[in-house]
C-alpha cells in the first residue's frame, strides 16, 4: 500500500474509537504498520479527534524517525514500536483509557475468563502488568513500558495473536491484531468483557472462572485449526 492509504487506515481506526465511545478529547491512539516498507502511521500527539485529518497522521520508521508529516507522533509511539519489533504478526495497535478496562488496570487486576463470551475472543485471562520502577519511568518511560509488555508475553509463552490485549498497571489497556481494524475491535470487545467481569463479581461476590476445557473449546471453534464458527455469505 502507499503511504496515503496507510494514513487513511490509521485515521479511520482512530475515529472508530470515538464512534465506539472508548476515547474522549485527545485520549488514546491507534497505529498501523506497513511491514514491507517498515513504516508506521500513528495518531499525532495532543490533537483532538474532531480536528484530525488524513494529512495530520505522521509516518515514522521503526526507530521512530519522522518520515512524513508535520505533526509529532503520539507520545506512546515507542510502546507501539517495541511491540511491532518483537511480534511480526502484529499489524495494528490500539490504546484507550476506556472506563472499565482502565479500572482493572488501575486496580492491578487481570480480566479473568469468566464465561464463553470472553473465551470467544481471548484465550485466557487478560494480564495486568505491575508498575514500572521509578528509574524506568524517569529514564525512558514509553520504551520501557513497551519492553515490559514484550518481556511478559515472551516469559509466559503467550501467543500475541491468541491474546491480543494487555493492561498496563496504573495506565490502561493496549490491544493489537493483524491490522488496525482488528486492534480496535479488540479494544471494543475488551471494554465489554471488563464490564461483564465487574458485574459478575458484584453478583457472585467472587470470580467464577470458566473451566479450561470450555475456554479452549470456545476459542478454538472460532480461531483454531479446525474452526467452524464463521461462514461465507
Amino acid at each position: 500500500m502507499n503511504l496515503r492509504e496507510l494514513k487513511e487506515i490509521t485515521l479511520e481506526s482512530n475515529l472508530e474509537l470515538v464512534r465506539r465511545r472508548l476515547v474522549i478529547y485527545t485520549w488514546g491512539n491507534v497505529s498501523a504498520i506497513d511491514r514491507e516498507k517498515g513504516l508506521v502511521a500513528i495518531k499525532p500527539r495532543g490533537i483532538e479527534y474532531s480536528d484530525l485529518e488524513v494529512d495530520d497522521i505522521p509516518i515514522v520508521d521503526l526507530e521512530g524517525n519522522l518520515v512524513e508529516g508535520r505533526l509529532k507522533p503520539s507520545v506512546d509511539l515507542d510502546i507501539h514500536l517495541e511491540i511491532y519489533k518483537a511480534f511480526d504478526e502484529v499489524g495494528g495497535i490500539a490504546h484507550t483509557h476506556s472506563e472499565f478496562a482502565t479500572s482493572f488496570a488501575q486496580s492491578l487486576k487481570p480480566i479473568k475468563a469468566l464465561g464463553t463470551t470472553h473465551a470467544d475472543h481471548f484465550c485466557g485471562e487478560v494480564p495486568c502488568l505491575g508498575y514500572l520502577s521509578q528509574e524506568e519511568i524517569e529514564h525512558d518511560y514509553e520504551r520501557c513500558l513497551g519492553r515490559q509488555i514484550v518481556a511478559y508475553f515472551r516469559e509466559h509463552g503467550i501467543d500475541p495473536l491468541r491474546m491480543g490485549a494487555v493492561l498496563a498497571g496504573g495506565h490502561g489497556p493496549f490491544t493489537w491484531g493483524r491490522n488496525a481494524a482488528e486492534a480496535v475491535e479488540h479494544s471494543v470487545i475488551l471494554e465489554e468483557l471488563a464490564k461483564m467481569a465487574f458485574r459478575t463479581r458484584l453478583i457472585a461476590g467472587r470470580d467464577v472462572e470458566i473451566p479450561q476445557y470450555m475456554l479452549k473449546k470456545h476459542y478454538e471453534r472460532k480461531y483454531g485449526p479446525s474452526a467452524y464458527f464463521y461462514q461465507s455469505k
